[in-house]
């Protein structure tokens, strides 16, 4: 049977260890940005939307690499953190992206996750890579809270609905 079309133990793989990040604006509103449309991503092609997030480097701190990919995918380092999520959240590649998704290394991500509160002005935000890195998003948004399960590829939906149990009550305008 060819490599191709050999069925991929899921169970065998680990998962990716990833930091994710809910930036909550002054008006309470969350950084939304659309996906790169890339074959090769965990999303698959289409044009989902998602909160920053990236691997997490062997050794490093969970809290250290959220405000590394949330610099390296926005250029976003006006924040103070507000919340962190107490446990790891998991979810699973669909099988059309097992063996596809992050060089077929893993069967999904285990996450752990950050709110900030963005302290900066939009002007701060910048989604274009530096040079030899390539871009997360194509544009970005400020988008309400009840917003963000329509956004999100589906298979990540579980894992947003945990992130916005917990951290719903800090995406509220200032002063409220």
């Amino acid at each position: 049977m060819s490599d191709k079309l050999r069925k991929i133990d899921a169970t065998s793989l680990p998962y990716r260890a990833c930091a994710g990040q809910m930036v909550i604006n002054a008006d309470g509103l969350v950084w939304v940005g659309r996906r790169a449309d890339s074959k090769q991503d965990a999303e698959g092609r289409g044009t989902w939307w998602q909160m920053p997030q990236g691997g997490i480097d062997k050794g490093e701190d969970p809290a250290d690499a959220a405000r590394r990919e949330l610099f390296e995918e926005t250029a976003i380092r006006s924040v103070e953190q507000i919340g962190e999520m107490p446990r790891w959240v998991v979810y699973d590649l669909p099988p059309n992206l097992l063996g596809v998704a992050w060089g077929g290394r893993y069967r999904g991500q285990k996450q752990r996750w950050f709110a900030y509160r963005f302290l900066g002005s939009d002007s701060e935000i910048n989604i274009v890579p530096p040079p030899g890195l390539e871009a997360e998003f194509v544009e970005w948004r400020w988008a309400p809270v009840n917003e963000l399960l329509d956004l999100i590829v589906p298979f990540k939906r579980e894992v947003y609905r945990e992130v916005i149990a917990e951290f719903a009550p800090l995406a509220r305008p200032l002063g409220t």
